[in-house]
């Protein structure tokens, strides 16, 4: 069986062209997506894959609207054909069940593997870059140490439970216990 898929990243998008183009190349059922290319969960992508038997094709106007990028659409592709499903890319001339098109898809998966490759180096080189100029990374603490000292001598007070504590701070109660903990209060030398 032939599907098709169609994807626009906005609704202010027409799927029109696509779904002509899909229609003129003989597709059973076509599968449609609104929704930009970043999104990992694609209900007409996910309907489409439960969908697919070993010998079907799906066929897509565009390499481009299967995955946001190289890599992403090499993944997309890996799923398809461990279905048995072929690809068919209507622009660009791409036909998996061929050997010049498995052969073009080769070439893809090469691109896909440089550009995430290089997307790796370049974050771990701004991360080391980062670190070498003294930021800190990750999420900021929901507490400063001053609050963390407080928060910890009003408990041992007993002014205050830890549920009011945390209140007080404007988080939860398990996020003061792992802040306490992480903090231990600096003991002194006798």
């Amino acid at each position: 069986m032939r599907f098709g898929y169609a994807r626009v990243s906005t609704s202010e998008q027409n799927l029109d062209l696509q779904l002509d183009a899909l229609k003129r190349a003989g597709c059973e059922r076509i599968f449609q997506d609104v929704i930009t290319g970043k999104s990992r969960k694609r209900a007409g992508l996910d309907r489409l894959m439960a969908s697919l038997k070993s010998g079907d094709t799906v066929v897509i106007w565009r390499v481009d609207r299967l995955g946001r990028n190289f890599y992403h659409l090499v993944t997309v592709a890996e799923e398809l054909l461990a279905l048995g499903a072929d690809i068919v890319s209507l622009t660009e001339g791409i036909d998996l069940s061929t050997p010049i098109g498995k052969a073009i898809y080769r070439i893809i998966c090469i691109f896909a593997e440089l550009e995430h490759n290089a997307i790796v180096a370049r974050t771990k080189e701004g991360l080391d870059t980062a670190r070498a100029h003294g930021k800190t990374l990750g999420r900021r603490r929901k507490l400063s140490p001053s609050q963390i000292a407080e928060a910890r001598n009003l408990m041992a007070s007993g002014d205050m439970k830890a549920e009011a504590v945390a209140e007080r701070y404007g988080v939860a109660r398990a996020t003061l216990f792992r802040h306490l903990k992480r903090q231990r209060p600096m003991r002194l030398a006798a």
